[in-house]
Protein backbone atom coordinates (compact mmCIF):
# COMPACT_ATOMS: atom_id res chain seq x y z
CA UNK A 1 0.00 0.00 0.00
CA UNK A 2 1.07 3.30 -0.85
CA UNK A 3 0.42 6.66 -0.27
CA UNK A 4 -0.19 9.54 -3.04
CA UNK A 5 -0.03 12.94 -3.80
CA UNK A 6 -2.05 14.96 -2.22
CA UNK A 7 -2.48 18.88 -3.29
CA UNK A 8 -0.06 18.86 -5.44
CA UNK A 9 2.08 18.92 -2.72
CA UNK A 10 4.56 15.80 -3.37
CA UNK A 11 4.43 11.87 -2.69
CA UNK A 12 5.37 10.51 0.11
CA UNK A 13 6.53 7.15 -1.31
CA UNK A 14 7.23 4.80 1.26
CA UNK A 15 4.98 3.12 3.51
CA UNK A 16 4.16 4.24 7.30
CA UNK A 17 4.64 1.51 9.39
CA UNK A 18 3.20 1.25 12.97
CA UNK A 19 5.27 -1.80 14.10
CA UNK A 20 8.09 -1.25 15.74
CA UNK A 21 10.81 -3.95 18.35
CA UNK A 22 11.27 -2.36 21.66
CA UNK A 23 14.91 -3.93 21.13
CA UNK A 24 15.35 -1.50 18.04
CA UNK A 25 13.67 1.86 19.76
CA UNK A 26 15.62 4.89 18.59
CA UNK A 27 14.52 8.02 20.43
CA UNK A 28 13.12 6.44 23.95
CA UNK A 29 14.58 4.26 26.50
CA UNK A 30 12.23 2.99 29.77
CA UNK A 31 13.50 1.86 32.92
CA UNK A 32 11.54 0.00 35.28
CA UNK A 33 12.34 0.80 39.09
CA UNK A 34 10.03 -1.23 41.00
CA UNK A 35 6.31 0.31 40.57
CA UNK A 36 8.07 3.76 38.93
CA UNK A 37 8.97 3.36 34.80
CA UNK A 38 10.78 6.29 33.71
CA UNK A 39 10.44 7.07 29.79
CA UNK A 40 13.76 9.05 28.72
CA UNK A 41 12.90 11.21 25.43
CA UNK A 42 16.94 11.14 23.59
CA UNK A 43 15.71 11.59 19.90
CA UNK A 44 17.68 10.36 17.04
CA UNK A 45 18.31 13.16 14.53
CA UNK A 46 18.69 11.14 11.78
CA UNK A 47 16.19 8.18 12.21
CA UNK A 48 12.94 10.49 11.00
CA UNK A 49 10.21 9.26 9.29
CA UNK A 50 11.86 10.33 6.18
CA UNK A 51 14.65 12.03 4.84
CA UNK A 52 15.24 15.39 3.88
CA UNK A 53 14.90 16.85 8.00
CA UNK A 54 16.87 16.31 11.28
CA UNK A 55 15.32 15.69 14.15
CA UNK A 56 17.46 18.54 16.38
CA UNK A 57 16.94 19.42 20.17
CA UNK A 58 14.58 16.52 21.18
CA UNK A 59 11.53 17.24 17.93
CA UNK A 60 9.69 14.92 16.88
CA UNK A 61 8.10 13.48 13.71
CA UNK A 62 5.96 10.29 13.11
CA UNK A 63 8.48 8.02 13.75
CA UNK A 64 9.37 9.53 17.51
CA UNK A 65 5.40 9.11 18.48
CA UNK A 66 5.13 5.56 17.02
CA UNK A 67 7.60 4.44 19.66
CA UNK A 68 5.60 6.17 22.32
CA UNK A 69 2.89 4.48 21.34
CA UNK A 70 3.99 1.63 21.36
CA UNK A 71 5.67 2.17 24.95
CA UNK A 72 2.63 2.94 26.44
CA UNK A 73 0.96 0.11 25.60
CA UNK A 74 3.41 -2.44 26.70
CA UNK A 75 3.70 -0.64 29.80
CA UNK A 76 0.20 -1.35 30.14
CA UNK A 77 0.32 -4.95 28.84
CA UNK A 78 3.55 -5.77 29.88
CA UNK A 79 4.36 -4.44 33.25
CA UNK A 80 1.24 -5.39 35.69
CA UNK A 81 3.27 -3.49 38.49
CA UNK A 82 4.25 -0.53 36.93
CA UNK A 83 2.07 2.01 38.76
CA UNK A 84 3.70 5.72 37.50
CA UNK A 85 5.73 6.62 35.03
CA UNK A 86 7.92 9.18 34.34
CA UNK A 87 8.43 11.36 31.17
CA UNK A 88 11.07 13.60 30.76
CA UNK A 89 13.84 14.75 28.54
CA UNK A 90 17.61 13.10 27.85
CA UNK A 91 19.06 15.76 26.50
CA UNK A 92 20.89 18.53 28.71
CA UNK A 93 18.64 21.78 29.28
CA UNK A 94 15.85 20.30 26.76
CA UNK A 95 12.69 18.52 27.32
CA UNK A 96 11.45 18.52 24.13
CA UNK A 97 11.11 20.90 21.13
CA UNK A 98 8.60 19.69 19.78
CA UNK A 99 7.27 18.50 16.14
CA UNK A 100 10.02 19.30 13.76
CA UNK A 101 9.28 22.18 11.56
CA UNK A 102 11.24 20.94 8.40
CA UNK A 103 9.12 18.12 8.67
CA UNK A 104 6.17 19.82 8.54
CA UNK A 105 6.71 22.36 5.99
CA UNK A 106 7.95 19.72 3.95
CA UNK A 107 4.99 17.62 4.49
CA UNK A 108 1.77 16.80 2.67
CA UNK A 109 -1.52 18.30 3.85
CA UNK A 110 -2.78 14.96 4.94
CA UNK A 111 0.85 13.43 5.98
CA UNK A 112 0.72 16.44 8.43
CA UNK A 113 -3.24 15.88 9.56
CA UNK A 114 -2.70 12.54 10.11
CA UNK A 115 0.38 13.08 11.89
CA UNK A 116 -1.33 15.54 14.71
CA UNK A 117 -4.50 13.11 14.74
CA UNK A 118 -1.74 9.90 15.23
CA UNK A 119 -0.05 11.88 17.93
CA UNK A 120 -3.16 13.30 19.80
CA UNK A 121 -4.59 9.76 20.04
CA UNK A 122 -1.64 8.62 21.77
CA UNK A 123 -1.76 12.05 24.30
CA UNK A 124 -5.43 10.31 25.51
CA UNK A 125 -4.07 6.90 25.83
CA UNK A 126 -1.36 8.32 28.59
CA UNK A 127 -4.66 10.11 30.17
CA UNK A 128 -6.73 7.12 29.59
CA UNK A 129 -3.47 5.21 31.64
CA UNK A 130 -3.84 7.47 34.50
CA UNK A 131 -7.44 7.93 34.66
CA UNK A 132 -8.75 4.37 34.23
CA UNK A 133 -5.59 2.27 34.35
CA UNK A 134 -4.08 3.28 37.60
CA UNK A 135 -0.74 4.12 35.95
CA UNK A 136 0.13 7.79 36.53
CA UNK A 137 2.07 9.83 33.89
CA UNK A 138 3.84 12.74 35.50
CA UNK A 139 5.56 15.31 33.04
CA UNK A 140 9.67 15.99 34.56
CA UNK A 141 10.08 18.60 32.92
CA UNK A 142 14.33 19.03 32.96
CA UNK A 143 14.54 21.76 30.38
CA UNK A 144 12.74 23.95 28.18
CA UNK A 145 9.21 22.46 26.72
CA UNK A 146 8.18 24.51 23.68
CA UNK A 147 5.08 23.70 21.25
CA UNK A 148 4.45 19.99 21.41
CA UNK A 149 6.61 19.16 23.79
CA UNK A 150 5.05 21.39 26.48
CA UNK A 151 2.04 19.23 24.60
CA UNK A 152 3.71 16.44 25.65
CA UNK A 153 4.18 17.03 29.62
CA UNK A 154 0.47 18.46 29.33
CA UNK A 155 -1.09 15.11 27.96
CA UNK A 156 0.46 13.99 32.11
CA UNK A 157 -1.31 14.80 35.09
CA UNK A 158 1.23 16.05 36.92
CA UNK A 159 4.01 18.52 35.30
CA UNK A 160 7.15 19.16 37.19
CA UNK A 161 9.61 22.04 36.37
CA UNK A 162 12.92 22.70 36.72
CA UNK A 163 13.89 26.19 38.19
CA UNK A 164 17.08 26.91 36.76
CA UNK A 165 16.34 30.30 35.62
CA UNK A 166 16.30 29.45 31.75
CA UNK A 167 13.82 26.46 31.56
CA UNK A 168 9.98 27.39 30.74
CA UNK A 169 6.97 25.88 28.80
CA UNK A 170 5.66 27.44 25.66
CA UNK A 171 3.43 27.29 23.07
CA UNK A 172 4.57 29.51 20.21
CA UNK A 173 3.32 27.97 17.33
CA UNK A 174 0.97 31.14 16.65
CA UNK A 175 3.65 33.79 16.53
CA UNK A 176 6.46 31.67 15.22
CA UNK A 177 4.40 29.94 12.94
CA UNK A 178 1.27 30.83 12.02
CA UNK A 179 -0.42 27.62 13.04
CA UNK A 180 -2.08 26.35 16.20
CA UNK A 181 -0.55 23.69 19.01
CA UNK A 182 -1.71 20.75 16.98
CA UNK A 183 -2.14 17.76 19.85
CA UNK A 184 -4.56 19.31 21.89
CA UNK A 185 -2.59 22.51 23.77
CA UNK A 186 -5.07 25.11 23.61
CA UNK A 187 -8.00 22.83 25.16
CA UNK A 188 -5.57 21.23 27.66
CA UNK A 189 -4.33 24.50 29.08
CA UNK A 190 -7.62 26.13 29.38
CA UNK A 191 -9.85 22.76 29.89
CA UNK A 192 -7.37 20.48 32.18
CA UNK A 193 -5.12 23.03 33.39
CA UNK A 194 -7.70 25.34 34.03
CA UNK A 195 -5.70 28.12 33.33
CA UNK A 196 -7.28 31.48 33.05
CA UNK A 197 -8.62 32.59 29.28
CA UNK A 198 -6.46 35.89 29.50
CA UNK A 199 -3.62 34.61 30.95
CA UNK A 200 -3.88 31.88 28.12
CA UNK A 201 -3.79 34.81 25.58
CA UNK A 202 -0.62 35.96 27.23
CA UNK A 203 0.80 32.41 27.05
CA UNK A 204 0.11 31.15 23.56
CA UNK A 205 1.42 34.53 22.07
CA UNK A 206 4.39 34.85 24.04
CA UNK A 207 6.93 32.97 22.47
CA UNK A 208 9.90 32.80 25.49
CA UNK A 209 7.28 31.00 26.84
CA UNK A 210 6.65 31.46 31.25
CA UNK A 211 9.39 29.84 33.44
CA UNK A 212 10.06 29.30 37.20
CA UNK A 213 7.03 30.43 40.06
CA UNK A 214 5.02 32.20 37.42
CA UNK A 215 4.23 29.19 35.52
CA UNK A 216 3.00 28.01 38.80
CA UNK A 217 0.90 30.69 39.40
CA UNK A 218 -0.53 30.59 36.07
CA UNK A 219 -1.92 26.91 36.81
CA UNK A 220 1.19 25.79 33.78
CA UNK A 221 2.78 23.80 35.98
CA UNK A 222 2.48 21.81 39.54
CA UNK A 223 5.45 22.33 41.38
CA UNK A 224 8.82 23.73 40.44
CA UNK A 225 12.46 22.81 42.26
CA UNK A 226 15.88 23.86 41.71
CA UNK A 227 18.27 21.64 39.45
CA UNK A 228 19.83 20.32 42.81
CA UNK A 229 16.36 18.67 44.16
CA UNK A 230 14.48 18.56 41.29
CA UNK A 231 15.64 14.34 40.95
CA UNK A 232 14.15 14.34 44.80
CA UNK A 233 10.97 16.49 43.93
CA UNK A 234 10.55 13.99 40.57
CA UNK A 235 10.64 10.64 43.43
CA UNK A 236 8.57 12.03 45.74
CA UNK A 237 5.76 12.77 43.49
CA UNK A 238 5.87 9.39 41.72
CA UNK A 239 5.99 7.52 45.09
CA UNK A 240 2.88 9.40 46.18
CA UNK A 241 1.29 8.81 43.08
CA UNK A 242 2.00 4.68 43.22
CA UNK A 243 0.95 4.20 46.40
CA UNK A 244 -2.85 5.18 45.41
CA UNK A 245 -2.74 3.06 42.26
CA UNK A 246 -5.01 -0.47 42.12
CA UNK A 247 -2.57 -1.79 39.92
CA UNK A 248 -1.18 -5.20 41.51
CA UNK A 249 2.19 -5.53 43.52
CA UNK A 250 4.11 -9.17 42.12
CA UNK A 251 2.01 -9.78 39.58
CA UNK A 252 3.81 -10.61 35.79
CA UNK A 253 2.56 -8.84 32.70
CA UNK A 254 1.46 -9.85 29.48
CA UNK A 255 4.07 -9.72 26.23
CA UNK A 256 2.33 -8.25 23.59
CA UNK A 257 3.93 -9.15 20.15
CA UNK A 258 5.41 -6.33 17.68
CA UNK A 259 2.26 -4.41 16.54
CA UNK A 260 1.01 -5.93 13.06
CA UNK A 261 3.25 -8.87 13.66
CA UNK A 262 0.13 -11.43 12.97
CA UNK A 263 -0.81 -9.63 10.19
CA UNK A 264 0.38 -9.42 6.23
CA UNK A 265 0.32 -6.63 4.30
CA UNK A 266 -0.25 -7.23 0.44
CA UNK A 267 -1.00 -4.65 -2.47
CA UNK A 268 -4.36 -4.67 -2.09
CA UNK A 269 -5.03 -5.03 1.48
CA UNK A 270 -3.84 -7.11 4.51
CA UNK A 271 -4.99 -10.59 6.33
CA UNK A 272 -4.76 -11.50 9.45
CA UNK A 273 -5.82 -14.05 11.98
CA UNK A 274 -8.84 -12.77 12.89
CA UNK A 275 -9.17 -9.39 10.85
CA UNK A 276 -8.82 -9.25 6.75
CA UNK A 277 -9.19 -5.94 4.50
CA UNK A 278 -9.45 -6.18 0.71
CA UNK A 279 -9.37 -3.00 -1.28
CA UNK A 280 -11.49 -2.07 -4.69
CA UNK A 281 -9.04 0.51 -5.61
CA UNK A 282 -11.35 1.33 -9.02
CA UNK A 283 -14.55 1.97 -6.64
CA UNK A 284 -12.07 3.27 -3.71
CA UNK A 285 -13.59 1.12 -1.08
CA UNK A 286 -11.99 -1.08 2.06
CA UNK A 287 -14.13 -4.34 3.31
CA UNK A 288 -13.00 -5.05 6.48
CA UNK A 289 -13.63 -8.55 7.92
CA UNK A 290 -13.49 -9.04 11.80
CA UNK A 291 -14.11 -12.93 12.03
CA UNK A 292 -15.40 -14.03 15.90
CA UNK A 293 -13.57 -16.67 17.70
CA UNK A 294 -13.10 -20.20 16.23
CA UNK A 295 -12.11 -21.92 19.76
CA UNK A 296 -12.98 -22.17 22.69
CA UNK A 297 -11.82 -18.75 24.63
CA UNK A 298 -10.58 -18.33 28.51
CA UNK A 299 -13.42 -18.03 30.90
CA UNK A 300 -11.87 -16.71 33.36
CA UNK A 301 -9.09 -14.05 34.13
CA UNK A 302 -6.71 -16.70 35.23
CA UNK A 303 -7.45 -18.22 31.71
CA UNK A 304 -7.26 -14.84 29.60
CA UNK A 305 -3.81 -13.86 31.30
CA UNK A 306 -2.36 -17.17 30.28
CA UNK A 307 -3.79 -16.83 26.66
CA UNK A 308 -2.02 -13.57 26.70
CA UNK A 309 -2.28 -12.29 23.01
CA UNK A 310 -3.21 -15.53 21.39
CA UNK A 311 -6.71 -14.99 23.11
CA UNK A 312 -9.50 -13.78 20.75
CA UNK A 313 -9.99 -10.44 22.66
CA UNK A 314 -6.63 -9.03 22.93
CA UNK A 315 -5.25 -10.34 19.24
CA UNK A 316 -8.45 -8.84 17.43
CA UNK A 317 -8.41 -5.49 19.03
CA UNK A 318 -4.35 -5.62 17.66
CA UNK A 319 -4.94 -6.44 14.40
CA UNK A 320 -8.31 -4.26 13.96
CA UNK A 321 -6.09 -1.14 15.73
CA UNK A 322 -3.33 -1.98 13.22
CA UNK A 323 -5.62 -1.78 10.02
CA UNK A 324 -7.72 1.29 10.80
CA UNK A 325 -3.59 3.03 11.30
CA UNK A 326 -2.12 1.46 8.18
CA UNK A 327 -5.45 2.18 6.03
CA UNK A 328 -5.41 6.03 7.26
CA UNK A 329 -1.96 7.07 6.73
CA UNK A 330 -1.15 5.08 3.60
CA UNK A 331 -4.67 4.76 1.78
CA UNK A 332 -6.16 8.54 1.62
CA UNK A 333 -8.11 7.60 -1.69
CA UNK A 334 -10.06 4.71 0.06
CA UNK A 335 -12.62 6.79 1.00
CA UNK A 336 -15.45 4.57 2.08
CA UNK A 337 -14.99 1.25 4.85
CA UNK A 338 -17.40 -1.54 4.58
CA UNK A 339 -17.13 -3.17 7.58
CA UNK A 340 -18.03 -7.10 7.68
CA UNK A 341 -18.14 -9.67 10.43
CA UNK A 342 -17.94 -13.35 10.36
CA UNK A 343 -18.86 -15.97 12.56
CA UNK A 344 -20.94 -17.66 15.64
CA UNK A 345 -22.37 -15.11 17.87
CA UNK A 346 -22.43 -17.15 20.71
CA UNK A 347 -18.85 -17.62 20.61
CA UNK A 348 -18.52 -13.52 20.70
CA UNK A 349 -20.64 -13.83 23.56
CA UNK A 350 -18.75 -16.01 25.10
CA UNK A 351 -15.50 -14.64 24.58
CA UNK A 352 -16.58 -11.00 26.10
CA UNK A 353 -18.17 -12.60 29.40
CA UNK A 354 -15.21 -12.46 31.43
CA UNK A 355 -15.08 -8.80 30.96
CA UNK A 356 -18.56 -8.74 32.75
CA UNK A 357 -17.25 -11.09 35.36
CA UNK A 358 -14.50 -9.96 36.61
CA UNK A 359 -13.82 -6.26 35.59
CA UNK A 360 -11.86 -5.21 38.04
CA UNK A 361 -9.00 -7.70 36.85
CA UNK A 362 -6.45 -5.44 36.08
CA UNK A 363 -5.64 -7.17 32.82
CA UNK A 364 -9.52 -7.68 31.74
CA UNK A 365 -9.60 -4.16 32.34
CA UNK A 366 -6.65 -3.34 29.91
CA UNK A 367 -8.09 -5.55 27.41
CA UNK A 368 -11.22 -3.61 27.43
CA UNK A 369 -9.54 -0.20 27.42
CA UNK A 370 -7.68 -1.27 24.39
CA UNK A 371 -11.06 -2.20 22.75
CA UNK A 372 -12.40 1.37 23.74
CA UNK A 373 -8.82 3.36 22.31
CA UNK A 374 -9.75 1.24 18.70
CA UNK A 375 -13.21 1.73 18.21
CA UNK A 376 -12.17 5.69 18.94
CA UNK A 377 -9.52 5.19 16.23
CA UNK A 378 -12.72 3.92 13.86
CA UNK A 379 -14.90 6.70 15.27
CA UNK A 380 -12.30 9.57 14.58
CA UNK A 381 -11.00 8.56 10.67
CA UNK A 382 -12.04 10.69 8.19
CA UNK A 383 -13.82 7.73 6.12
CA UNK A 384 -17.61 6.77 5.33
CA UNK A 385 -18.34 3.90 7.22
CA UNK A 386 -20.63 1.56 6.40
CA UNK A 387 -21.72 -2.07 8.26
CA UNK A 388 -22.96 -4.83 6.18
CA UNK A 389 -24.93 -6.95 8.26
CA UNK A 390 -25.19 -9.92 5.58
CA UNK A 391 -25.53 -14.16 6.55
CA UNK A 392 -23.05 -15.74 8.71
CA UNK A 393 -22.50 -12.47 10.06
CA UNK A 394 -21.68 -11.69 14.27
CA UNK A 395 -22.70 -8.53 15.13
CA UNK A 396 -23.17 -9.47 18.92
CA UNK A 397 -21.80 -7.40 21.95
CA UNK A 398 -18.39 -6.22 21.24
CA UNK A 399 -18.67 -6.55 17.13
CA UNK A 400 -22.22 -4.96 17.33
CA UNK A 401 -20.28 -1.60 18.16
CA UNK A 402 -18.78 -1.95 14.75
CA UNK A 403 -22.26 -1.27 13.23
CA UNK A 404 -23.07 1.65 16.00
CA UNK A 405 -19.67 3.54 15.16
CA UNK A 406 -21.11 3.29 11.11
CA UNK A 407 -22.25 5.81 9.27
CA UNK A 408 -25.07 3.12 7.95
CA UNK A 409 -25.79 -0.19 8.75
CA UNK A 410 -27.25 -1.99 6.50
CA UNK A 411 -28.83 -5.70 7.25
CA UNK A 412 -30.10 -8.62 5.34
CA UNK A 413 -33.72 -9.72 5.85
CA UNK A 414 -34.12 -12.94 6.11
CA UNK A 415 -31.67 -15.69 3.88
CA UNK A 416 -30.41 -15.63 0.43
CA UNK A 417 -32.38 -18.25 -1.96
CA UNK A 418 -30.51 -21.65 -1.94
CA UNK A 419 -28.10 -20.41 0.97
CA UNK A 420 -27.23 -22.91 3.67
CA UNK A 421 -26.03 -20.00 6.07
CA UNK A 422 -28.12 -18.73 8.62
CA UNK A 423 -29.90 -15.06 8.51
CA UNK A 424 -28.48 -12.65 9.76
CA UNK A 425 -29.27 -11.68 13.69
CA UNK A 426 -27.95 -8.72 16.21
CA UNK A 427 -27.31 -9.71 19.80
CA UNK A 428 -26.84 -6.86 22.55
CA UNK A 429 -24.87 -7.17 25.44
CA UNK A 430 -23.77 -5.37 28.19
CA UNK A 431 -20.92 -4.31 25.99
CA UNK A 432 -22.86 -1.92 23.92
CA UNK A 433 -24.03 0.15 27.64
CA UNK A 434 -20.81 1.80 28.35
CA UNK A 435 -17.95 -0.72 28.10
CA UNK A 436 -16.83 1.31 25.28
CA UNK A 437 -17.21 4.87 25.49
CA UNK A 438 -17.12 7.51 22.45
CA UNK A 439 -14.70 10.19 22.69
CA UNK A 440 -17.72 12.08 23.79
CA UNK A 441 -17.99 9.90 27.30
CA UNK A 442 -20.50 7.98 26.49
CA UNK A 443 -21.46 4.71 24.88
CA UNK A 444 -22.65 4.46 21.02
CA UNK A 445 -26.11 3.35 21.90
CA UNK A 446 -26.43 6.55 24.26
CA UNK A 447 -25.30 8.48 21.39
CA UNK A 448 -27.04 6.96 19.00
CA UNK A 449 -30.57 7.63 20.95
CA UNK A 450 -29.01 11.20 22.56
CA UNK A 451 -32.26 12.35 24.54
CA UNK A 452 -34.85 9.93 23.32
CA UNK A 453 -34.75 8.03 26.71
CA UNK A 454 -37.46 5.64 25.61
CA UNK A 455 -36.43 4.61 22.44
CA UNK A 456 -33.18 3.78 24.55
CA UNK A 457 -35.37 2.15 27.28
CA UNK A 458 -37.07 0.03 24.51
CA UNK A 459 -33.26 -1.29 23.39
CA UNK A 460 -31.76 -1.83 26.75
CA UNK A 461 -34.93 -4.27 26.82
CA UNK A 462 -33.79 -6.23 24.07
CA UNK A 463 -30.50 -6.91 25.54
CA UNK A 464 -29.60 -10.68 25.31
CA UNK A 465 -32.09 -11.43 22.41
CA UNK A 466 -31.94 -12.56 19.07
CA UNK A 467 -33.02 -9.58 17.03
CA UNK A 468 -33.41 -10.39 13.53
CA UNK A 469 -33.34 -7.72 10.88
CA UNK A 470 -37.16 -7.12 11.09
CA UNK A 471 -36.34 -6.42 14.96
CA UNK A 472 -33.59 -4.37 14.61
CA UNK A 473 -34.96 -2.16 12.44
CA UNK A 474 -38.38 -1.55 14.41
CA UNK A 475 -35.76 -0.21 17.59
CA UNK A 476 -33.18 1.60 15.30
CA UNK A 477 -30.78 -0.42 15.42
CA UNK A 478 -29.71 -0.40 12.13
CA UNK A 479 -30.50 1.78 8.57
CA UNK A 480 -32.60 -0.42 6.60
CA UNK A 481 -33.36 -4.01 6.50
CA UNK A 482 -33.18 -5.72 3.27
CA UNK A 483 -34.30 -8.63 1.41
CA UNK A 484 -31.54 -10.17 -0.92
CA UNK A 485 -32.88 -8.66 -4.39
CA UNK A 486 -33.32 -5.42 -3.22
CA UNK A 487 -30.12 -6.03 -1.36
CA UNK A 488 -28.11 -7.48 -4.70
CA UNK A 489 -30.05 -3.96 -6.50
CA UNK A 490 -29.89 -1.05 -4.12
CA UNK A 491 -26.56 -1.40 -2.25
CA UNK A 492 -24.26 -1.64 -4.97
CA UNK A 493 -25.72 1.90 -5.88
CA UNK A 494 -25.27 3.13 -2.46
CA UNK A 495 -21.75 2.25 -2.19
CA UNK A 496 -21.07 3.73 -5.39
CA UNK A 497 -23.49 6.81 -4.91
CA UNK A 498 -21.19 7.50 -1.60
CA UNK A 499 -17.73 7.04 -3.47
CA UNK A 500 -18.72 9.56 -5.71
CA UNK A 501 -19.20 12.85 -3.47
CA UNK A 502 -17.02 15.38 -2.33
CA UNK A 503 -14.32 13.27 0.18
CA UNK A 504 -14.36 17.13 2.51
CA UNK A 505 -17.97 17.47 2.35
CA UNK A 506 -18.24 13.89 3.48
CA UNK A 507 -15.19 13.94 6.12
CA UNK A 508 -17.03 17.43 7.61
CA UNK A 509 -20.78 15.94 7.39
CA UNK A 510 -19.41 12.70 8.89
CA UNK A 511 -17.55 14.23 11.66
CA UNK A 512 -20.47 16.08 12.47
CA UNK A 513 -22.79 13.39 12.97
CA UNK A 514 -20.73 10.86 15.20
CA UNK A 515 -20.21 12.98 17.87
CA UNK A 516 -24.10 13.56 19.36
CA UNK A 517 -24.11 14.92 22.73
CA UNK A 518 -21.89 16.31 25.18
CA UNK A 519 -18.69 18.08 24.34
CA UNK A 520 -15.65 16.81 26.15
CA UNK A 521 -12.25 17.49 26.18
CA UNK A 522 -11.46 15.18 24.04
CA UNK A 523 -14.51 16.19 20.86
CA UNK A 524 -12.93 19.63 21.76
CA UNK A 525 -9.43 18.17 20.71
CA UNK A 526 -10.85 16.22 17.79
CA UNK A 527 -13.24 18.28 16.28
CA UNK A 528 -13.33 22.01 17.27
CA UNK A 529 -9.12 22.33 17.32
CA UNK A 530 -8.29 19.83 14.83
CA UNK A 531 -10.79 21.67 11.74
CA UNK A 532 -9.08 24.65 12.66
CA UNK A 533 -5.54 23.67 12.23
CA UNK A 534 -7.14 21.40 8.91
CA UNK A 535 -7.56 25.08 7.74
CA UNK A 536 -4.59 26.51 9.04
CA UNK A 537 -2.42 24.91 7.36
CA UNK A 538 -3.63 25.32 4.17
CA UNK A 539 -3.31 28.81 4.79
CA UNK A 540 -0.96 30.64 2.72
CA UNK A 541 0.24 32.63 5.68
CA UNK A 542 1.48 29.40 7.25
CA UNK A 543 2.45 27.03 4.29
CA UNK A 544 2.47 29.47 1.15
CA UNK A 545 6.18 30.21 -0.32
CA UNK A 546 6.63 33.28 1.92
CA UNK A 547 4.87 31.88 4.51
CA UNK A 548 5.51 31.23 8.31
CA UNK A 549 6.17 27.37 8.30
CA UNK A 550 8.58 27.95 4.95
CA UNK A 551 10.49 30.98 6.15
CA UNK A 552 10.98 30.13 9.73
CA UNK A 553 14.46 29.80 10.25
CA UNK A 554 15.67 31.91 7.01
CA UNK A 555 16.29 34.81 8.91
CA UNK A 556 13.32 36.50 6.68
CA UNK A 557 10.27 37.22 8.31
CA UNK A 558 6.51 35.63 6.82
CA UNK A 559 4.68 37.93 4.86
CA UNK A 560 0.81 37.52 6.22
CA UNK A 561 -2.21 38.17 3.92
CA UNK A 562 -3.70 40.32 6.73
CA UNK A 563 -7.92 39.59 5.58
CA UNK A 564 -9.55 38.43 8.26
CA UNK A 565 -11.38 34.90 6.77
Amino acid sequence: MSQSAEGGEGIVEARTEFGVDPSNYRHWSVDIDGSVATVTMAVTPDAGLSTGYELKTNSYDLAVDIELHDIAQRLRFEHAGVKAVVLTGGLDKIFCAGANIQMLAGATHGHKVNFCKFTNETRNSIEEATEYSGQTWIAAVNGTAAGGGYELALACDEILLVDDLASAVSLPEVPLLAVLPGTGGLTRVVDKRRVRRDLADVFTTRIEGVKGQQAVDWRLVDAIAPKSNFDSLVAGRAAARAATSSRPDGCPGVPLPIFGSTTTVGADGLIGRNVDVSIDRQLGTAAFVVRGPSTLQPGTAEQLIEAGADGWLLNTALELDYAILLLRLNEPLIGTWLLHTEGDDDAVLAAEAVIEREPENWFVREVRLLWTRTLKRLDLSSRSLIAMIDEGSCFAGTLAELAFAADRAIMLDGQREGSDQPAPKMVLTDANFGWYHMSNGISRLATRFWHRDDAYAVVRDLMGKDLNAEAAAVAELVTFAMDDIDWDDEVPVMIAERCSFSPDALTAMEANYRFVGPETMETKIFSRLTAWQNWVFQRPNAVGPNGALQRFGTGSRPEYDRNRV
